[in-house]
């Protein structure tokens, strides 16, 4: 099959779906392209691009409007035309989310257990920290305890302070005493996170992209408006599953997990199209000050190094 069909496959796929999710999209665009080259864009720029997503003019303005009342964006108006840019919570988010995407699934641990005690707290609060936690990673194992083996602790200590339990909460590093407990404590916390969902989902994932990768590989020349849709719902889908996935280190993952194959198939699709989609970016996306400004020197750190492995 042609880069162009395989394509088409994925974005019909995405366009059939019940619910289009612009906002969604449309965040995953920010962080993925806009966010390090200058983290803002003409709102006309996004109707553009994302018309070929089946999202029209009325979705997008509804979108970052949406994205701006969250305090993700904020507007700039030049005339007539309207410019969103990040704002300082948007920055960081997107940072932590950068992270989580391009970096390398976790391998090494060292068998200590983050244990989170609520009980101090009211019930209402220990629901909204639950929740917030979760999407660390963190599994409930009891009414008040959460555990994870390995959790951002950064993001840990930002949502404390975020929601205001710094002081109300026990945050604790341990260690079972024998291979007995440990391996009792495992599949209590594994219980708490539902990882045969999350590996049919990363299945999926693969089975979809693969053949998109296939072709790429093949093709001679990579039309930039085709890069361009394949690098956005590659990182969309690829997103979706890691808001889900807990991050477990290897040792504490089942022996096929898929999410190994899905890590390895997004990392060389990205590689192999995110160079050709930066081409549509230069030529279809305008800020106020004009192009889109260049990559920041980090964004080559994506996948272990976008310019390195794309050179060899």
């Amino acid at each position: 099959m042609s880069v162009s069909s395989t394509t088409k496959a994925i974005v019909d796929e995405f366009r059939s779906r019940p619910t289009l999710r612009a906002g969604s999209l449309i965040t995953t665009v920010f962080g993925d392209a806009i966010a390090p080259r200058g983290g803002n864009v003409w709102v006309g720029s996004l109707i553009n691009v994302m018309a070929d997503f089946g999202i029209n003019e009325r979705l997008v303005r509804t979108s970052v409007f949406r994205l701006s009342k969250d305090g993700l964006l904020d507007v700039r108006q030049v005339g007539r035309r309207s410019f969103y840019g990040l704002t300082a919570q948007g920055a960081r988010m997107f940072e932590r989310a950068t992270q989580r995407i391009y970096g390398e699934p976790r391998r090494d641990w060292s068998g200590n257990w983050c244990i989170i005690l609520l009980a101090a707290l009211s019930t209402e609060a220990r629901e909204i920290v639950r929740k917030e936690l979760r999407w660390l990673g963190f599994g409930a194992i009891g009414g008040s305890v959460l555990a994870h083996p390995s959790p951002d602790v950064v993001s840990l200590k930002e949502v404390c302070k975020r929601l205001q339990v710094a002081d109300d909460i026990v945050v604790l590093q341990s260690a079972c005493e024998d291979d007995a407990q440990d391996q009792a404590l495992r599949s209590l916390a594994q219980k708490s996170w539902n990882l045969d969902d999350i590996d049919q989902r990363y299945a999926g994932f693969v089975q979809r992209f693969r053949p998109v990768y296939a072709a790429v590989r093949k093709a001679r020349t990579l039309e930039s408006r085709l890069a361009f849709q394949i690098r956005t719902l590659l990182i969309q889908e690829y997103r979706k599953i890691l808001l889900r996935d807990p991050l477990l280190p290897a040792g504490l993952l089942p022996s096929a997990w898929h999410g190994n194959a899905a890590y390895a198939l997004c990392r060389n699709l990205y590689l192999a199209v995110y160079a050709d989609a930066d081409k549509l970016l230069s030529d279809c996306m305008e800020t106020a000050e004009g192009p889109l400004p260049p990559p920041s020197p980090s964004f080559y750190g994506r996948f272990g190094g976008l310019r390195e492995r794309s050179n060899g």
